[in-house]
């Protein structure tokens, strides 16, 4: 026998082609494998539940409130925006996630092992969005129904009073769950953009908290123009039972804030595929 024929022959390599399928399959399995994934989803629902059901256990119509959504104690409003008191807390949690699933990366530097496996680059965020969009999309959505549901006997006998039959409820409690959706898409755009947790954070919640504060600033005919288009409150609009004056239609809010997450995965995406990581 020859050295020829002892000569170890290397097996063949099977090569898999790169897909969007597996792109998302492998950012699916990379969210759930991290525990800050489960512990903010867990603090998402906990504060959109027990907001909600405590401001619906604490309600009395003798209390009014001049600005803001209703919370508890308070006398204003109805039965689904007291279930949706908790929707600011839990937008917070979630566009939180969204941060970290994405500028996260950058922090420990494995966004350039991800890069190296996707080189077309473009796949990544895109997956990342909608694995974290349709997460916080369905359990959110769970998360307000919940809140409605455990706060329907505390308002037992009020005037507010609603049932999930009545007209727009479902519309409402769904549109939350679209709302902190988007939210979490924002997060992962902005943690792209950044390409750090703190500053995206810091930007998520001036967006989404400070802004609207500022405006007050403005002069009143420029503040009740351009006020109804900040993220903010064309989100809570998504979610609104009844459209008052001086805001936008459901469909008005969806339309303005996706066009507010689009514009920020536009930029996400050019600054991904034009700088390095």
């Amino acid at each position: 026998m020859t050295a020829t024929d002892l000569s170890v022959v290397p097996a063949r390599t099977r090569v898999l082609k790169v897909t969007g399928r597996r792109v998302l399959r492998s950012e699916w399995a990379k969210f759930w494998s991290l525990r800050s994934s489960w512990i903010t989803l867990g603090v998402a629902l906990v504060l959109l539940v027990l907001f909600g059901a405590i401001a619906s256990y604490t309600y009395s119509p003798d209390v009014t409130t001049d600005a803001g959504p209703p919370g508890p104690g308070s006398g204003g409003g109805d039965a689904v925006s007291l279930a949706l008191t908790g929707v600011t807390f839990a937008s917070l949690a979630v566009g939180v996630l969204g941060v970290l699933l994405s500028a996260g990366e950058y922090s420990t530097g494995m966004i350039r092992s991800t890069l190296a496996a996707v080189p077309r680059r473009l796949p990544v965020l895109w997956s990342k969005s909608a694995v974290i969009g349709v997460i916080a999309l369905a359990l959110t959505t769970l998360g307000a129904l919940a809140a409605f549901q455990l706060g329907v006997p505390g308002l037992d006998g009020e005037k507010i009073s609603l049932s999930l039959g009545d007209d727009g409820v479902l519309r409402s409690l769904a549109g939350a769950g679209v709302y902190l959706g988007l939210v979490a898409v924002f997060g992962v755009a902005l943690g792209v953009l950044l390409r750090s947790s703190a500053g995206a954070i810091a930007a998520l919640v001036g967006i989404l908290l400070i802004l609207p504060g500022l405006a007050t600033l403005l002069p009143d005919s420029w503040y009740d123009t351009i006020t109804p288009y900040f993220p903010s409150n064309a989100g809570s609009a998504i979610y609104a039972l009844t459209e008052s004056a001086d805001s936008l239609s459901p469909g008005q809010g969806l339309g303005v804030f996706t066009g507010w997450v689009a514009l920020a995965l536009a930029g996400a995406a050019y600054r991904l595929v034009r700088t390095d990581a």
